[in-house]
């Protein structure tokens, strides 16, 4: 676990403090489930490789969800990271490590197992058919806001839906929101990676991956991230009210209170403004206190 903890830390930022927040169950399995979508994300980020070479790691790693197998991830995270798809030594650690993202999964029970390896490898088949489309170099440029829609959805909405279901099955008490939630878990994910397309689209476009195209805009997609960011306030809500556990709570809370503070930067200061440190902690502190006190866990 340590060692998973250290992988976490390394190639996140927002989920590197969120996720500990979580009780144990579902803590280990959200953090796996987050480092195999890092690992496929490596992948589709390959600018490195050729377009064949990401499409075939692609298609590797979702034999190796299906059939997970300590050996065949120790030969695999050989290959790629002699290879070498991209120059973050931290993603590049997360591959050489991925027997044992795969030993944690082997280690969940059947249900939690089944549910991380289903939406991941949703993710990887539709990063896959970015890749696919995209150009022979890499590069990425989303035309229409249909397609940026998508591509959150890919990347991050699929991540809303795996958390329902690994909260559904924390807590069945939450059965009784489960509806209510799956109407909203989806805008969850997409929400906050719109919020970070719009932090790093200045770096992102120096790498050839254009997010806000012409037909889409900032301007536009700052009302999408409000819009879903309402969302997702309701989803972390509809758990609060259902009596979720506190860690579920804080976990879902912490990320969009620091959405709602990046994209406010982002409106007063412009692309590639951060929330500092400062601030980050300063949410943290105030939605613990909201919680000790039995009061919402959002703020304004």
């Amino acid at each position: 676990m340590l060692l998973l903890e250290r992988l976490l830390a390394r190639t996140s930022r927002t989920f590197a403090l969120a996720i500990p927040l979580l009780p144990t169950s579902p803590r280990r399995e959200v953090q796996a489930a987050y480092l195999l979508f890092r690992i496929a994300d490596t992948f589709e980020d390959a600018t490195r490789w050729p377009r064949a070479a990401r499409l075939a790691a692609l298609a590797d790693f979702a034999r190796l969800l299906e059939k997970p197998s300590e050996d065949e991830a120790t030969r695999l995270a050989r290959a790629w990271v002699t290879a070498r798809p991209c120059d973050e030594e931290g993603y590049l650690e997360l591959l050489g490590e991925t027997p044992a993202v795969i030993a944690e999964l082997m280690s969940f029970t059947p249900a939690r197992r089944e549910i991380v390896v289903r939406h991941t490898l949703r993710t990887v088949e539709g990063m896959a058919s970015f890749v696919a489309g995209g150009a022979e170099d890499g590069s990425l440029a989303l035309a229409t806001e249909q397609d940026l829609k998508r591509y959150c959805y890919v990347v991050a909405g699929i991540v809303g839906e795996l958390l329902t279901d690994l909260f559904l099955d924390t807590d069945p008490g939450l059965a009784k929101v489960e509806t209510e939630l799956r109407a909203r878990d989806t805008a969850f994910g997409e929400g906050l990676q719109l919020v970070n397309i719009l932090k790093d689209s200045e770096c992102d476009a120096r790498d050839g991956r254009v997010y806000l195209g012409t037909a889409v805009g900032r301007a536009r997609a700052m009302v999408m991230a409000r819009e879903d960011l309402v969302a997702a306030g309701e989803y972390v809500e509809l758990l609060q009210n259902a009596g979720a556990p506190r860690g579920i709570v804080a976990f879902t809370a912490f990320p969009v209170l620091l959405a709602r503070a990046a994209l406010g930067e982002l409106e007063r200061r412009g692309a590639g403004a951060k929330t500092s440190r400062g601030v980050v902690a300063g949410i943290l502190a105030k939605m613990s206190s909201a919680l000790d006190r039995g009061a919402p866990a959002l703020f304004d």
